[in-house]
């Protein structure tokens, strides 16, 4: 399994600023609601990150480094601010891993969106990623996208032409890392909050959640 030394785990994050963060949940919370909904899920992906031990934590800001929220979380669990930088979701992950992974043999990328990524799952994935059996390791999500990935060398092309916040994330991964001769490793999937269905199992199944009223209400419903 990899050493305390040896893997970065890094978290994509946005700004915490209301409106533009989990838009779709605006209607049931508010863009005030969405917007501390999203800096607890924030916090919660730096506790887990943390809690795995793994090595290195760095937080990757959009749109820039400059929100002190972001900065707030990050110092309380001793993470590195870094600038997301411009372009499309994939460009903006290829240029992570090409530099996390001149300082470091393994690295890791989560978004701030997935509590149900345990901090088992993060060393399972070091410890698959370690094996050299495979190039890569994947954390599939049940909406078609993934909330992990690992990589040991940078693979640029792996993350062009993928359609984002589509339902076919993955499976054109898949298609795409065939297409390069990688080896990858998939583990149990898991479930992120982007709509109100979510944001309702998220109550459900973690009642420290709940924040107000309408929190009650949701969970009471059949």
């Amino acid at each position: 399994m990899a050493t305390s030394a040896e893997c970065i785990v890094a978290i994509f994050a946005k700004a915490p600023r209301p409106g533009q963060v989990k838009t779709r949940l605006i209607p049931l919370l508010g863009a005030e609601g969405a917007s501390a909904l999203h800096r607890r899920l924030l916090e919660h992906s730096l506790r887990t990150a943390r809690a795995a031990s793994l090595g290195v934590i760095e937080l990757w800001c959009a749109p820039d480094m400059e929100d002190a929220i972001l900065g707030q979380c990050a110092a309380l669990e001793g993470a590195s601010l870094l600038d997301q930088g411009p372009g499309s979701l994939g460009d903006r992950m290829g240029r992570a891993f090409q530099a996390m992974l001149a300082r470091a043999p393994l690295c890791m990328l989560i978004g701030s969106d997935c509590p149900s990524l345990t901090a088992r799952d993060l060393i399972d994935a070091a410890s698959m990623l370690a094996e050299p059996d495979y190039d890569a390791v994947f954390t599939p999500a049940e909406d078609g996208g993934y909330v992990l990935i690992g990589l040991k060398a940078p693979h640029p092309t792996l993350f062009e032409g993928i359609p984002w916040s589509t339902g076919e994330v993955m499976q054109t991964t898949r298609a795409r890392l065939k297409e390069l001769g990688l080896r990858w490793h998939e583990l149990p999937t898991r479930w992120d909050v982007d709509r109100p269905e979510d944001y309702r199992r998220l109550l459900l199944e973690m009642p420290s959640f709940r924040t107000g009223p309408v929190d009650n209400v949701m969970t009471s419903q059949p």
